[in-house]
């Protein structure tokens, strides 16, 4: 049995990350982008994190290969948001149930504890019971829903956003 290890992300995991992502886009909701990531935005948004401040990225890793991550990002680009920060986390889909996101999100909070976030905030779509539990888990209530606000594959979607204290 193969042990998983959290730790920072490096500039090459971005392919994997990418791969992880783009599955997402091609086939579920759970992200509202309707076009696959290339390698090149990718690494813009890479640019963002750091391993010290409001911005990490971190991902799980098992037998040398990426099988999920989790990050907080800026939430808003004005200057009083700063204190919070929206946090994302996706699994491999083969790797969906096995607790990844429970372990990179513990491991996510604790590296930031001390840094000057106020606020933790996140949205999904609806329905999405593991996210919900997940995020419940980790003291994040639920804000409100923003009905019918993303079309994707023809349909409209509803998004819980949710927050907790930094």
């Amino acid at each position: 049995m193969s042990e998983m290890r959290i730790r920072t992300a490096r500039c090459d995991d971005l392919a994997r990350i990418n791969e992880i992502y783009n599955y997402y886009v091609v086939n579920t909701p759970v992200t509202f982008d309707v076009e696959p990531y290339t390698m090149e935005r990718r690494e813009a948004w890479f640019s963002q994190f750091a391993t010290t401040g409001r911005h990490r990225l971190l991902v799980a890793e098992e037998n040398e290969v990426v099988i999920g991550y989790a990050g907080t990002t800026r939430f808003r680009p004005k200057a009083a948001y700063e204190p919070t920060v929206e946090t994302t986390v996706y699994c491999a889909p083969e790797a969906v149930g096995k607790g990844i996101g429970k372990r990179l999100y513990a491991e996510l909070f604790a590296s930031l504890k001390g840094e000057d976030i106020h606020r933790f905030v996140a949205g999904y779509v609806l329905p999405n019971v593991a996210t919900e539990a997940l995020h419940r888990r980790f003291g994040f209530k639920v804000v409100g829903v923003f009905r019918e606000n993303g079309r994707k594959f023809g349909k409209y979607w509803d998004v819980c956003w949710v927050e907790r204290p930094g």
